[in-house]
């Protein structure tokens, strides 16, 4: 750490206050000082701590703190820190309250249509025309005679705004507890988020929220930085500060020259420890929430905000260049979901350019457009049949002449037409459609958390029911992440176990233990194990914890090695990166001289030794020819038995003349080589059934690994993934670059279409191969459909990839909080088994879709036209409007709970992904709408037309406007409501399978639902009156009802005797929007996702689309989940997002530190070489899975 002029303690003279309160609380720099400290960088930075502070010990003994014990952990020091500057935490927007969601439902254009007409028809049925007695205006007041019946005209306004309101409060119930609920998850994740600290000389994990300024915290490769900072030491320090600057190149940070760390960003590389100097709304992402006005203001800025976006960047930053030295203006809004910015974050998906809209959310928006037309076509038509009809009939046929003391009667008609009219058209738009997903989604993800899945991005969880091909990482999620050194070569020897110490040459030994003790990060350590008889806990890098468990194998011990050179003495560290593939340390040794020691992947390192250690300990030179002859027979034999080699060296360096060590090529070369060990990483037990179960389900996994190739496709046939005798490929990253790029080293798509389809295992591949296998494989067009990907990522450079795939899956024991940042799911056991428990919930959400829309159309058609019908024949609809909404929306809201939760069977697994241009409603599902339409609509006619013959009741047809409620139509309602409900469970299975009733009592929200459907039913029969009208039917009529209802069963039955490809001319509905309906700016954009079809819809005034919108809406509340931490969400990366997809290569950070991923790739490349695990005249080749059905 640069010793800096120890210039005399002052406060900096420009803000007075510091002059006049210096001693806060007891401590010596202000909350302000703190915060204009933070606002400066570089040279400014470090001669405003020297001028101010002396250096930062000086900073850290004025917030009295130790820069190596760090805080004593005392609670009333730490509470008192929290009061003078403040906690690390930034205040959520204040959720929507009940009302306002109220509010929100009220807003549905067919309900403020059902509720205008309520209150006309309320209005009128209060006005007494004068004419009343006289005949002149007809039959119209015919069943006017009982005064009682009279009086009663209100009830059927008042029912239709009480059903209205129900609905409205159900809407906003919804809603409520969907926000609660995210915000409950939320919380969970944040108080899961941890930070390293050290406290009373005690490395602790502590909550995010429980940083204090004050605090020593150790960052290490792939944090995101929780609060401001000072570094008091670091090793090769680099800082993606894109999220703050918009800068994608990464920043290199050290104690003498750039020390100040923001929070919101991100650690590209190499490790240190800081001084936390700023919290919460202090912090400089703090700050800008308080400029964004995180509390609440932003309702009324949200709409400008998304035209402000682009433009807010460059103004920014012309405004910043402006102050001196305030780089830290120049930074983009940031958004986080807790942090208040859930409505900038909901735009999120539309910035970045990888989220379309979902497949799902596309179909189903088309099919309510289609759907919705029909609905306002028949509404309209329904209404203009019963104006003509009343008006020829009243006026042409019976002669009679527009009366003013009859107007009041002939509106009264002409409203109850209307609401004929609105009834139909509320019947025929599926309101429960977006209610319908919402819970399956919803509930998928709740229980989705039981299976080590926490979903972050609402559709990522159906989109995950498509997919057709998986990337996985091998390390962690392949195999068991618990690694152990079994083989090595040490001394001119190669052994296949643990080599006795004894066997070893002192010399030997000593310089092993002292490389790997000191050349791995100090904070990886094999702990003892919590129980007895368990094994030792390994913390931190695993491949260095199997090094370090080498060691004491060897019956050494790393740690006294570790207090003899702390990690401040250490004079120079290469930390390890993906394109080095190695990490050097440089110690300075006694007599003045250096020593580095190197660690890495083997082929790699060996090239750069040119010396070995022979068995006593001297060294001998180590020529190419020797390194082929070692490659041959040590590295190639370990890497067939699946096992990682590492390479052990190391370097000398004279006191005299010090080298250049920015210069690393130079370096690190000339090594002498003390050893190689094989590392295994054995498979986990459960992987090879659950690939199975992915191929089964048409789905092809690829392993895209930094290992060897040797040893990448011993594990991948120990999985699975691949089988002998089959034609597939296994590459390098380097062969595979050579193969898809042209004479300019451009990648071109049409080579990509000729690797990837038989690409299997994906070797020695650096990140950028990951996102360009990736991206060719969506763009891909070879096959019949858009191929679905699924990625698997844990490293800090893996945040591309994630993002390019559909969906991400970051890990999230070993994932960092990068990886988990750009991700849809993140897989809380790093296991691929959780992988194929997603996709088996993707499909069944929407399976849970399909189902309910077999409910709910059926209902719709029957119930339009039984409405349509009805009323052109009779002047008046069978169903009246309550019963309409009723049937509805209680049915609708009751049947998408009761389908929607329908648990997922391994049967789901056994069939192909439905793809992307699957039509939502099969011809099987059509075969049953229709099917079941038809018997309902025969059984609802003719009740309708000799119904009262065959009960012995009174006709209810033509009855005059305030009759009593008739039996005969009562009956009619009770029919239908038990055929729905008996459709109901045929409505449980859509693939035409027989046994409706599988798994019913695996399900017990279905039961309950349909049997409180059935308990509500009598009530309203029998007591619902007036209002509902409906008159009490007797025991012989109620099983008559239900005898027609149990029909449905059987009729569903027949209808699944008829094979679906016998009828041609059934057509499917509900395809995904086309290619040409989306634009390029609705894909990039997204304009919060609205498409043409949508607009459309706005034209169509039919917005019931209102409540798909919300339910959007509520899906980015799942924003919420977006986060891992109460500052995780502080920052948006919308700018480097797009800079880093851009500058792949640029990242530098591994995937785990496993010394191992790919060569930097360059356009030449060496033809792969035969496999030594096989002989050439048996090669082990490919899986090919059919291509039929994606």
């Amino acid at each position: 750490m640069g010793d800096m002029a120890n210039s005399s303690i002052e406060f900096h003279p420009k803000p007075q206050q510091q002059r006049e309160m210096p001693h806060v609380g007891g401590f010596g720099c202000t909350l302000a000082e703190l915060r204009n400290l933070m606002e400066l960088r570089g040279a400014e930075a470090l001669q405003k701590i020297q001028e101010a502070y002396g250096d930062v010990s000086g900073l850290c003994r004025r917030l009295k703190t130790s820069p190596t014990e760090g805080l004593a952990d005392n609670t009333n020091d730490l509470e008192k820190r929290r009061q003078i500057y403040g906690q690390n935490f930034i205040p959520p927007k204040q959720p929507k309250t009940f009302l306002q969601l109220v509010w929100e439902a009220l807003q549905d254009v067919t309900l403020i249509i059902l509720e205008v007409a309520a209150i006309v028809s309320l209005g009128l049925s209060f006005y007494a025309p004068p004419g009343e007695e006289s005949e002149a205006c007809g039959n119209v007041s015919g069943g006017a005679e009982d005064e009682g019946e009279a009086e009663a005209g209100w009830i059927e306004g008042a029912a239709i705004l009480l059903s209205v309101i129900c609905v409205v409060l159900v809407t906003a119930f919804n809603d409520w507890s969907k926000e609660k609920q995210f915000r409950g998850l939320q919380s969970r994740i944040e108080q899961e988020q941890k930070f390293t600290v050290i406290r009373n000389g005690q490395l602790l994990q502590v909550p995010v929220a429980a940083l204090v300024v004050g605090d020593i915290a150790q960052v290490k490769y792939g944090d995101l930085l929780p609060a401001d900072g000072v570094l008091i030491q670091g090793n090769d320090l680099k800082i993606d500060e894109s999220s703050l600057t918009g800068e994608s190149d990464h920043v290199r940070k050290s104690a003498d020259k750039d020390p100040m760390l923001l929070s919101g960003t991100h650690v590209m590389e190499g490790s240190g420890r800081m001084v936390v100097t700023a919290v919460g709304v202090n912090s400089q992402t703090g700050i800008i929430f308080t400029l964004l006005g995180a509390g609440g203001e932003e309702e009324e800025k949200k709409d400008k905000k998304g035209k402000q976006q682009d433009g807010a960047m460059d103004s920014s930053q012309t405004r910043a260049k402006k102050q001196d030295g305030a780089v830290a203006m120049e930074m983009q809004p940031l958004k986080s979901a807790e942090g208040g910015e859930m409505e900038e974050r909901e735009k999120k998906k539309a910035n970045v350019p990888k989220k379309e809209k979902s497949v799902l959310q596309g179909k189903l928006t088309k099919l309510a457009v289609q759907i919705g037309k029909a609905g306002l076509v028949m509404s309209a038509i329904t209404v203009i049949i019963l104006v003509l009809y009343f008006v020829i009939e009243t006026f042409v046929v019976d002669g009679r002449v527009w009366l003013a003391e009859c107007t009041p009667v002939y509106v009264q008609y002409f409203v109850k037409f209307f609401i004929i009219g609105v009834t139909v058209l509320v019947v025929a738009v599926p309101e429960g459609l977006p209610l319908a997903v919402t819970i399956s989604l919803a509930y998928s993800v709740k229980k989705m958390m039981k299976d080590n899945n926490l979903v972050r991005h609402l559709d990522a969880c159906e989109t995950m029911g498509n997919a057709t091909a998986i990337c996985s990482d091998k390390t962690g999620t392949l195999t068991t992440n618990r690694m152990t050194v079994v083989q090595s070569y040490l001394g001119d020897t190669h052994y296949k176990e643990i080599p006795a110490p004894s066997a070893l040459t002192p010399k030997i030994l000593d310089l092993l233990v002292h490389a790997i003790s000191i050349n791995s990060a100090y904070t990886t350590k094999i702990l003892p194990p919590e129980k007895e008889g368990a094994l030792p806990r390994q913390v931190g890098n695993k491949t260095e914890c199997a090094l370090l468990g080498f060691v004491l194998d060897l019956k050494r011990d790393f740690q006294p090695v570790r207090e003899q050179i702390p990690e401040d003495k250490l004079y120079k560290v290469y930390t390890f990166n993906s394109v080095r593939k190695s990490m050097s340390t440089v110690i300075r040794m006694p007599d003045g001289g250096f020593r580095l020691f190197s660690k890495g992947a083997s082929e790699i390192l060996l090239k750069k030794c040119t010396n070995i250690l022979n068995s006593n300990g001297e060294l001998r030179g180590f020529r190419p020819r020797d390194r082929d002859d070692m490659v041959k027979k040590i590295i190639e034999p370990m890497a067939c038995d699946g096992l990682r080699t590492i390479c052990i060296a190391y370097r000398d360096f004279s006191a005299i003349q010090e080298p250049d060590w920015d210069n690393e090529n130079e370096v690190v070369g000339e090594l002498t080589c003390i050893a190689v060990v094989g590392i295994e990483d054995p498979v986990r037990p459960e992987v090879p059934e659950a690939i199975r179960k992915c191929q089964r389900a048409g789905i092809t996994v690829r392993m895209v690994t930094g290992d060897n190739i040797n040893t990448a496709r011993a594990i991948a046939a120990k999985c699975g993934i691949i089988h002998p005798g089959e034609d597939f490929l296994c590459l390098e990253g380097k062969e595979f670059n050579r193969r898809i790029r042209n004479e300019k080293g451009e990648i071109e798509q049409e080579r990509l279409d000729k690797v990837w389809p038989k690409l299997r295992v994906l070797a020695r591949s650096s990140p950028t191969d990951k996102h360009t296998l990736v991206k060719g494989i969506i763009d891909s067009t070879t096959g019949e459909q858009r191929q679905v990907v699924a990625v698997t990522g844990d490293g800090t450079n893996d945040g591309p990839a994630l993002k390019k795939a559909d969906v991400g899956f970051a890990m999230g024991i070993a994932g960092t909080d990068v990886a988990k940042e750009a991700s849809d799911i993140i897989l809380t056991d790093d296991n691929f088994t959780s992988i194929v428990k997603a996709v088996m919930w993707g499909r069944n959400v929407y399976d849970s879709i399909s189902k309910f829309l077999q409910f709910q159309l059926t209902v719709n058609v029957v119930a339009v036209i039984v409405a349509f019908t009805g009323a052109c024949i009779t002047q008046d609809s069978p169903l009246k409007a309550v019963q309409m909404l009723w049937v509805n929306l209680i049915m609708d809201t009751f049947a998408s709970l009761a389908l929607a939760t329908e648990p997922p069977t391994e049967s789901l697994l056994l069939r192909k992904p439905y793809g992307r241009d699957k039509p939502l409603i099969s011809r099987t599902m059509m075969k049953n709408i229709l099917g079941h339409a038809v018997y309902q609509l025969t059984i609802i006619f003719t009740l309708l037309f000799v119904g009262e013959l065959f009960f012995d009741i009174d006709s209810g047809r033509n009855a005059p406007l305030h009759s009593p409620p008739s039996e005969h139509y009562t009956i009619i309602f009770n029919t239908f409501v038990m055929m729905q409900l008996f459709n109901e469970i045929n409505a449980r299975k859509i693939h035409g399978e027989r046994n409706v009733f599988d798994g019913i009592f695996s399900n017990p929200i279905f039961c309950t639902i349909v049997l409180g459907t059935f308990g509500i039913q009598i009530v309203i029969v029998q007591f619902g009156g007036k209002p509902f009208s409906c008159s009490p039917l007797s025991t012989e009529q109620w099983l008559w009802c239900l005898f027609v209802g149990v029909g449905e069963l059987v009729w569903g039955q027949v209808i699944a005797t008829i094979p679906t490809s016998q009828l041609k001319c059934l057509k499917e509905a509900g395809h995904g929007p086309g290619k040409d309906e989306m634009t390029d700016e609705e894909l990039a954009e997204g304009e919060e996702e609205i498409d043409h079809a949508e607009r459309e819809l706005r034209r169509g005034q039919i917005l019931w689309f209102r409540g798909l919108n919300r339910i959007q809406t509520q899906m980015e509340v799942v924003s919420t989940f977006k986060r891992s931490g109460s500052f995780q969400g502080a920052v948006r990366r919308r700018s480097s997002v797009l800079s880093q997809l851009h500058d792949v290569t640029n990242l530098s950070t591994p995937t785990h530190v496993t010394l191992s991923a790919a060569k930097p790739t360059s356009a030449a490349g060496r033809p792969r070489p035969v496999n030594p695990c096989h002989s050439p005249a048996k090669p082990l080749h490919s899986l090919q899975v059919p291509r039929s059905g994606w």
